[in-house]
């Protein structure tokens, strides 16, 4: 079967999807907004060389998906990244130096894993706490754990090394962690 295509309703067909299909993989709003339109302009300009093959709906998004790794690429550098950001979990003087600071311990939540899943406050927490992350952590997070991304295609899309995303991620986990220890489990803790 041959598909045709009907830009004059691409955004409301499927504005709403490609929006949500980016947002789940770029944390910036107006970035995902932009990348959504950049998608339709590039379809537009592309459209004669449509051949039908797949539905509007997949070729939008395979157009899309080249979008947001243009996106990683542009928005990574080759820099890399001190460990100075992590000082303020470990101690860094005396006989403890490397040791977790007392109130950065990870705490023991006291609860099944599916008593947490089951948690709805927890998921909108770790929600919030996703959205806080710099967008420098959240990209390789975001492609690593939620999007199983092989490691070696995400320090090729953001040019970085392997070590460099070992890095990043143990920071996210970090920053996840202890927004999660702040934001929820204290909280849940305190009722």
């Amino acid at each position: 079967m041959k598909h045709s295509l009907k830009p004059d309703q691409w955004v409301e067909l499927y504005g709403d999807y490609l929006f949500s299909y980016t947002r789940n993989r770029i944390s910036h709003k107006l970035d995902a907004e932009e990348l959504v339109q950049d998608t339709f302009l590039a379809a537009y300009k592309a459209k004669d060389g449509f051949k039908g093959n797949a539905s509007e709906k997949t070729w939008l998004t395979s157009i899309l998906k080249r979008k947001i790794i243009d996106y990683y690429r542009k928005n990574s550098s080759k820099k890399t990244y001190s460990f100075t950001e992590m000082d303020s979990f470990f101690n860094q003087e005396g006989n403890k130096v490397g040791v977790w600071v007392d109130s950065k311990t990870p705490q023991n939540w006291g609860k099944s894993i599916d008593q947490l899943i089951e948690n709805q406050e927890l998921g909108q927490t770790l929600e919030h706490c996703l959205d806080k992350l710099p967008e420098k952590l959240y990209q390789p997070f975001k492609m690593k754990t939620l999007d199983d991304v092989d490691s070696k295609e995400i320090c090729k899309i953001l040019n970085i090394s392997t070590s460099n995303l070992w890095v990043m991620l143990h920071r996210a986990r970090l920053n996840l962690r202890d927004c999660l220890e702040t934001n929820w489990y204290h909280k849940t803790t305190e009722r």
